[in-house]
């Protein structure tokens, strides 16, 4: 992995997080939703994690927390 995306890596999982439990939603409760596992849903939250994160697994999250996929990317705006 290009070491340039790490830091991006790290925001997304951090927005994800963020907005995961904003809206109450667990781990393993938005892993259910599209047929993943709670350790596959940590991975992509670590801060630490160099856990890819494909488009369709990007917008399947977005689908579950009902949010445009795009707010997922919106690093400026990060309230963590």
């Amino acid at each position: 992995m290009n070491d340039s995306h790490l830091n991006e890596l790290r925001l997304l999982g951090l927005t994800i997080a963020y907005d995961r439990k904003t809206r109450g939603i667990t781990q393993v409760k938005l892993a259910e939703i599209f047929h993943s596992n709670r350790t596959h849903m940590s991975n992509i939250e670590a801060s630490n994690s160099r856990t890819f994160i494909s488009l369709n697994r990007l917008f399947d999250i977005a689908g579950a927390l009902d949010i445009p996929a795009t707010n997922l990317l919106d690093f400026q705006n990060n309230n963590f």
